[in-house]
């Protein structure tokens, strides 16, 4: 099945995804404009003002929760990709189904030709990750840290607060491109022709 895997456990990506920690303030300390994101080429978009929904604890929310779906974004991205390039493990998923013949199907003709019991266990995979990624110390809507690598664990604590703050803009603005890509791809398999670049491509 390929980086159809991939494209099956994008939900681990809390917990898997080369993520960076927050730098010293907490999640609850710092406005719109402090956050890491606040980047070219639109500063401060924010159209529906969800900034100014609700509490500091709102705003935290929303903030791990584009933090969360960019990560799961950028992977998805990069597994459906891999899965349409033909990539795939060797050997068998399960007695009947081989991963070379995954390979030959698109991304979500692969998702559904996976065993019933195959999807339970990557879907409890999936569960378990976003469980200990939520109850890591301090929850960030209590203050503490946004959601950072549960495995494996990287030390960031030599990187200066300048460019750790380079490195968060960064993975944020990466993880929007990818929530974009990963729409596009979604829209032209469930829509043939609705993205013009895609149309034609035996992958959508």
């Amino acid at each position: 099945m390929k980086a159809f895997t991939i494209l099956s456990l994008v939900g681990t990506a809390a917990a898997f995804a080369p993520a960076v920690r927050q730098s010293q303030t907490t999640a609850l300390n710092a406005d719109l404009e402090s956050m890491p994101g606040y980047t070219l080429p639109i500063k401060g978009f924010d159209p529906l003002n969800l900034a100014d929904w609700g509490s500091d604890e709102t705003l935290a929310w929303f903030r791990a929760g584009e933090l969360k779906n960019g990560r799961v974004a950028m992977l998805a991205t990069t597994g459906y990709i891999v899965q349409a390039s033909g990539i795939h493990f060797p050997g068998m998923l399960s007695k009947d189904v081989s991963f070379e013949s995954l390979s030959t199907m698109k991304p979500f003709d692969a998702w559904a030709a996976v065993p019933d019991a195959g999807k339970a266990q990557i879907l409890f995979t999936i569960f378990v990750a976003e469980l200990a990624s939520e109850a890591q110390g301090t929850h960030y809507m209590k203050g503490g840290s946004f959601p950072t690598i549960v495995f494996p664990p990287i030390d960031f604590s030599g990187v200066s607060e300048k460019t750790m703050k380079l490195k968060q803009d960064r993975e944020l603005n990466n993880g929007r491109l990818a929530m974009i890509g990963i729409m596009s791809f979604i829209a032209a398999n469930a829509v043939p022709g609705s993205v013009p670049a895609l149309a034609g491509n035996p992958m959508f």
